[in-house]
């Protein structure tokens, strides 16, 4: 089995060593190189091309929220089923840059004090096309989206943030299908569409495919009674 590329970015020399000592140790999993702020973790990225970025939030020169948006935008992807995802680490739970960084694209979110399995995991998660939230990230994240006043309401334009292909798979899931079914459909990895469909969700503030398929509905994205889009390969998006 091929082992997970991990690239790590922290402005913290003793912060960096301790998560590539504990990574190291892990079966499977490879630490391939280190970046001090966010330009440089643009720049390893392009030449390495990790499987996942562990990225700092907060970082001199560009931060890992602008970073994230340059990886994980359409102008990085060079294949489609080789997408870079990127686990964002920070010592805030409530902190606007959590938002921040989850509108940028980020497949998760780690508190930097979690436990050592949960770091592990989160990558595991995370490379497999899964999204991760630390749990208390994901209670300060639900009383938000609890307070929103009908975030969905028809002309939302809370899709606007997604890539075209982000908006093709939730697009396809509100028409009911599996992952399995959107890759065919698509002709894509199921690891790279539930890549797709992880950063769709916290793009969006979705907490799972009901609530997508329910957004996707009341927002007019999608109409009833319609046929699933052309699978051509093409954007499906408007």
């Amino acid at each position: 089995m091929t082992a997970i590329r991990v690239l790590i970015a922290d402005d913290r020399h003793l912060v960096r060593a301790g998560l590539a000592m504990l990574l190291a140790a892990e079966p499977g999993i490879e630490v391939i190189g280190e970046a001090s702020n966010g330009r440089e973790a643009i720049e390893v990225a392009t030449r390495l091309r990790p499987d996942v970025v562990l990225m700092d939030v907060k970082m001199p020169e560009l931060d890992g929220v602008e970073a994230t948006r340059a990886l994980v935008g359409e102008a990085f992807v060079t294949d489609p089923d080789q997408l870079v995802k990127v686990l964002v680490l920070t010592t805030f739970s409530a902190d606007e840059t959590v938002y921040a960084a989850l509108r940028a694209g980020a497949s998760g979110f780690l508190l930097k004090d979690a436990a050592p399995r949960d770091l592990i995991s989160a990558v595991r998660a995370v490379a497999a096309g899964d999204g991760w939230l630390d749990p208390a990230v994901t209670r300060n994240l639900l009383a938000e989206f609890a307070n929103r006043p009908e975030p969905w309401a028809p002309g939302s334009t809370a899709f606007d943030m997604l890539t075209p292909r982000e908006l093709d798979v939730l697009v396809l899931v509100a028409y009911g299908m599996s992952n399995a079914e959107i890759a065919g459909w698509l002709q894509l990895g199921e690891a790279t569409v539930k890549t797709h469909l992880a950063r769709a969700l916290m793009k969006s503030g979705l907490r799972d495919r009901s609530q997508a398929i329910a957004a996707a509905y009341q927002s007019g994205l999608v109409t009833p009674g319609s046929p699933p889009p052309d699978p051509s390969g093409r954007s499906l998006s408007r």
